[in-house]
């Protein structure tokens, strides 16, 4: 009898022992993943992520948690956000990998998400899917109940150097954090969903790089033309426009390449101009009937006092004859460089100020 007892007792530690090393491995096309931003999710074998705070997040049970990557050029970077707490940076190999993101977690529900932090220029990142070990288990995603946010924009919205303290605003590195930008902080104030499309160097008649707003503004796939995003997946309640910065300076550098191949020798007239941000809008218009559409600019040297570019967007916005379009003009920072952390913060301020005293729009607001 005692024999019996003691080899039950062995089989119940074996028992608790499996149970504490069991593995859950959760596919990138599980239902409760849950996907913020363009993500290309065609490919049957895994989940592709090119813009800036596109994010993926899930909830479950577990001591420990981890992600299976590969990324195109090693060059791009990820918040890990462990219980909506940053907790760590991670920058994906070349090589497949899997890169655990958090450890010795409490017993009980935990979340997880990781945050895209750069531009699509770097390339995109595949990703798996997550694992959960010891007494793991996967909970079912937060219903979305929220509003729908969406940005528009260039480098300003990308949150381009906005870590890097030296003000040199240098591309290298960790100096750029989505996370932190005025449009992240925006959506996270209205627990709203995100959606940013956006790339530095981004004009409306020109740009720094191949493509204008107008041939990105559409896509899945950044660097597809024939990638098209399907606009019904997500219906935003605001839209925000944040172009004009690269236009200013373009317009006056004839010797660029891009200026050379969109207007020759001769700079678009100030009525070709306004045509163009009226064209854009307008298609955005029509992707999303219902929305609120803020036309904003800031905050560099295109939006201060006495800057035409205003002009062209409330002449834009007034040949429109649209209720639900606005324009809102964020503060100048007054710096040569692009937005730091500080500057992001009050972007954001003057844009929460601007929308709760302006537009009605359903969402559980935050006061």
């Amino acid at each position: 009898m005692k024999l019996i007892i003691q080899t039950l007792f062995f089989l119940h530690l074996i028992f608790l022992s499996c149970q504490e090393k069991k593995e859950v491995f959760v596919n990138f096309l599980n239902p409760e993943i849950d996907y913020s931003g363009r993500v290309n999710l065609n490919n049957k074998e895994v989940a592709e992520l090119y813009w800036a705070g596109s994010s993926i997040k899930m909830n479950f049970e577990g001591k420990s948690v981890s992600a299976i990557l590969k990324d195109e050029s090693g060059d791009n970077y990820y918040n890990v956000i462990i219980d909506e707490k940053l907790k760590a940076i991670i920058q994906p190999d070349t090589i497949q990998k899997t890169y655990t993101l958090a450890y010795n977690l409490s017993k009980g529900k935990h979340t997880v998400e990781l945050f895209r932090r750069n531009d699509w220029n770097r390339g995109k990142t595949q990703f798996f899917g997550f694992k959960i070990n010891n007494h793991a288990k996967l909970l079912p995603k937060a219903e979305s109940t929220g509003p729908k946010i969406e940005f528009y924009g260039d480098s300003i919205s990308v949150g381009y150097a906005n870590e890097d303290d030296s003000g040199a605003d240098s591309p290298l590195g960790l100096n750029t954090n989505n996370y932190l930008s005025y449009a992240a902080l925006v959506s996270r104030h209205y627990d709203a969903k995100y959606q940013c499309i956006c790339k530095s160097g981004t004009g409306v008649t020109m740009s720094w790089h191949p493509l204008t707003m107008d041939e990105l503004h559409n896509r899945l796939v950044p660097t597809q033309a024939q990638s098209l995003w399907d606009f019904s997946l997500y219906q935003p309640e605001i839209v925000v426009l944040n172009l004009f910065q690269n236009d200013s300076w373009l317009v006056n550098l004839p010797e660029h390449k891009e200026f050379k191949k969109r207007f020759g020798t001769t700079a678009p007239t100030d009525e070709y101009i306004v045509g163009a941000y009226e064209s854009l809008v307008s298609k955005i218009r029509n992707h999303y009937p219902q929305a609120n559409i803020i036309c904003t600019l800031g905050s560099m040297d295109a939006v201060k006092n006495g800057s035409k570019w205003r002009d062209f967007i409330e002449l834009a916005v007034r040949n429109m004859k649209d209720q639900k379009i606005f324009t809102h003009y964020m503060p100048y920072n007054s710096s040569k460089g692009h937005p730091s952390i500080l500057d992001h913060q009050q972007m954001a301020n003057s844009l929460i100020k601007f929308i709760d005293q302006n537009i009605k729009w359903s969402a559980n607001l935050k006061n």
